[in-house]
């Protein structure tokens, strides 16, 4: 698949380059010429520039790897280039607060949500979100043969199918969790997740399974 990655940050260098090593051609924009340079380059991409020329480029794909509170200003203003494509927000809506990690968003609101919004025409797909950048820059298979879960939600079919690839292409398994409406609660359980490894704990301890099912 075509791939454009707008960002130049730990997403964008961990599931671009992710994407790149399983033979997806992947772009990465960013508003700092030579961030996105120096990413491409290290990444094995097959080209870099502007937001703008990653958001057109990504025929298939475009992943928006930045900050929350920027991700719907940024499909706001390609809207136009982003009509029809599937695009994956991967950001977390979060802050310290006095009690632990919280989210930034209203209630009932989600990323996920304001993207679509902004871009009416795109496919959004809330995933990638719940596992650390580091987890991403491993090989498929490194993590025994029950691959982990790569949570999604999505309204579109097709939208579904893109993700369904790489992430399965990762050596991860999707796991999908209903339509866009749902995305809150992926982003809810970052903030969950994220304020327990801050405050030194294991999250996956929350979830056991019973035995004789692993």
């Amino acid at each position: 698949m075509r791939i454009g990655v707008l960002g130049t940050g730990g997403m964008a260098a961990a599931l671009g380059g992710a994407w790149a090593r399983a033979g997806h051609e992947v772009f990465i924009g960013g508003r700092d010429a030579a961030a996105a340079e120096a990413l491409a380059e290290r990444i094995g991409a097959a080209g870099h520039g502007t937001p703008a020329q990653a958001a057109g480029y990504g025929e298939e794909v475009v992943l928006l790897a930045v900050p929350a509170g920027v991700a719907p200003t940024l499909a706001r203003e390609h809207a136009g280039a982003l009509a029809g494509r599937t695009v994956v927000d991967c950001t977390n809506p979060l802050a310290p607060g006095p009690g632990g990690v919280m989210l930034t968003t209203g209630a009932g609101e989600s990323v996920a949500g304001l993207i679509g919004a902004a871009a009416p025409g795109a496919h959004v797909v809330k995933a990638f979100n719940l596992a650390h950048a580091s987890m991403w820059h491993h090989p498929a298979g490194a993590f025994g043969p029950v691959p982990p879960a790569v949570p999604f939600c999505a309204d579109a079919p097709g939208a579904a199918g893109h993700v369904t690839e790489l992430i399965t292409g990762m050596g991860w398994s999707p796991m999908p969790a209903g339509g866009l409406d749902r995305a809150a609660y992926l982003e809810a359980t970052a903030a969950f997740v994220i304020g327990v490894w801050w405050a030194g704990g294991s999250p996956a301890l929350a979830f056991p399974e019973a035995p004789g099912n692993v």
